[in-house]
């Protein structure tokens, strides 16, 4: 039984009995173990914030920019085995891990790239200096420094690689020390990861500690300098938001959460289509890849009435080369649920749909053993007035289909019926309706894929984050925000305002 080991304090430590087993998301068996019992956590955060700190801001933007790519190097250059940990503990396709791994190394490789450009300074000047008065001598500047507290990364279970990394590449190029703590079911490859930058000594002295099994204690010992990026559920997110120390110290909480993402067709579009064909791969690739655990899948799927008959037979038609099975298999392109919880809860899900959608297809049955849960299409006429389907995310390969009118203002009322999300992607040419649908569902989302014939051969489909473009959305979505390019380092800095003499502050500020 592998062990994993939690990194604190620039060491391997392993917590004491009993340990928390995580499964082989095939088999159903356990395949590694972990536990955080007796672990330190409060010294854990004193040494982030007074070694782990003081070594990142030491650094200039272009040194921290050189660690990420190191980081990102090691990774890549381990590719190979940390597919097969994806594989086993999380039930992935070779397709899926490499999804989430090149994710991992490509978004530390791109602010590498922004470190770089960012140059030998430590910290930034936001805007111009502000005249506020008749002297022009006497002026005000706004400046951005590290927090002096560490960051605490409280990752979901569906992507140990990238969401790892994702939120790592942010707070070490901004200057700030973190404690990850991936979810225990599928800590394995975060665990790895981390193992792989240790035995290199890449990682400066207190720059990152790993917590590999539960959380416990460890939000009892935030302090006002502290901040804290969430992914999960929205029940924890709000929990963390509540804690008593978070609330007593004011700490900083981005939150990112439930997400009823939407595919919406315009009316324009016609069956035989390159914008139509690329409506329909975007989705079903949304709906089966990483057996649609993924915050980005789409789960509602909007299109006029007069498209529904052709939509239906194209979704049924391209979800039927779907191969669920054993995700070592070369055939298979569908693998498992991540674990048994999550198999539980996809199918408790689904039995609650059938009460209020109608079944349009389902996969063959698939494996009993293990984590597996088939793909399924259901369908609604109820528009926003499908209550389920627009209040409970099922998070798995499960999405409904709604149809409306087609018009503008009836596509925006069922998307906003979701209460925000993360991404909702719009598949038109007709520039006219697509303003007026993009620019309606613009406050409920942090991004908007607008797919037409032009980039049918381009796009990259809703799923894909990218580091350059801001990740996150309001509302039910948790009202979070990360990555951007340099927006993604913002909420790991302060923003002062400081006044005096232009002069002085240029001799300092430059």
């Amino acid at each position: 039984m592998h062990l994993l080991k939690s990194y604190l304090q620039d060491a391997w430590v392993a917590g004491a009995e009993p340990q928390t087993p995580l499964l082989n998301a095939t088999t159903g068996q356990p395949c590694a173990q972990t536990s955080s019992r007796g672990l330190d956590l409060g010294a854990a955060l004193r040494h982030a914030r007074q070694v782990g700190g003081a070594n990142l801001r030491r650094m200039t933007f272009a040194e921290r920019g050189e660690l990420l790519s190191q980081l990102s190097g090691a990774i890549h250059a381990q590719r190979d085995a940390l597919i097969e940990i994806g594989r086993i503990n999380s039930g992935n396709t070779r397709g899926d891990a490499k999804f989430d791994i090149d994710g991992a190394s490509g978004t530390l490789a791109f602010y590498a790239n922004l470190g770089k450009q960012l140059g030998d300074r430590t910290f930034l000047c936001d805007g111009e200096q502000i005249r506020f008065s008749r002297s022009s001598r006497f002026l005000g500047q706004h400046i951005l420094t590290p927090r002096l507290g560490a960051a605490i990364h409280i990752n979901a279970f569906n992507f140990p690689a990238w969401n790892l990394c994702e939120k790592l590449a942010c707070a070490l190029l901004a200057g700030v020390p973190v404690l990850a703590k991936p979810a225990t079911a599928t800590a394995w490859l975060a665990v790895r990861i981390v193992e792989l930058w240790a035995e290199q000594n890449l990682l400066p002295s207190g720059a990152l500690s790993l917590l590999a099994g539960p959380a416990g204690d460890l939000l009892d010992h935030v302090q006002a300098q502290d901040c804290i990026v969430f992914t999960g559920s929205g029940d924890t997110g709000r929990a963390i938001r509540s804690h008593a120390q978070v609330l007593a110290h004011g700490v900083p909480v981005n939150v990112e959460a439930d997400s009823l993402n939407a595919a919406v067709l315009g009316p324009d579009v016609a069956p035989d289509s390159d914008t139509f064909t690329m409506f329909i791969q975007d989705v079903v690739r949304e709906m089966t890849q990483k057996a649609g655990q993924k915050c980005t899948a789409v789960r509602r799927i909007v299109v006029p009435q007069q498209s529904e008959a052709a939509v239906r037979a194209a979704l049924v038609e391209k979800l039927g080369d779907t191969v669920t099975g054993d995700p070592e298999a070369s055939e298979t392109t569908m693998g498992p649920l991540a674990t048994p919880a999550q198999q539980r809860d996809v199918a408790a899900g689904i039995a609650a749909l059938q009460q209020t959608a109608e079944l349009v297809w389902r996969g063959p049955k698939p494996p009993a053993q293990g984590c597996f849960i088939a793909p399924q299409l259901y369908a609604s006429k109820a528009g926003k007035d499908a209550e389920f389907v627009h209040d409970h995310e099922v998070f798995g390969p499960v999405a409904t289909l709604l149809t409306c009118d087609g018009s503008a203002g009836a596509v925006v009322g069922i998307v906003a019926r979701g209460g925000g999300g993360l991404v909702c992607s719009v598949y038109s040419d007709d520039a006219g309706w697509s303003r007026d649908v993009l620019l309606g569902v613009a406050p409920w989302h942090g991004r908007i894929y607008w797919g037409s014939a032009k980039v049918s051969d381009q796009g990259t489909g809703q799923g894909a984050v990218l580091p350059g473009l801001v990740h996150g959305g309001p509302g039910k979505a948790g009202g979070g925000e990360e990555l951007g390019g340099e927006r993604g380092l913002r909420f790991y800095w302060q923003r002062t305002a400081i006044q005096g003499d232009t002069q002085l502050l240029k001799q300092i500020l430059g």
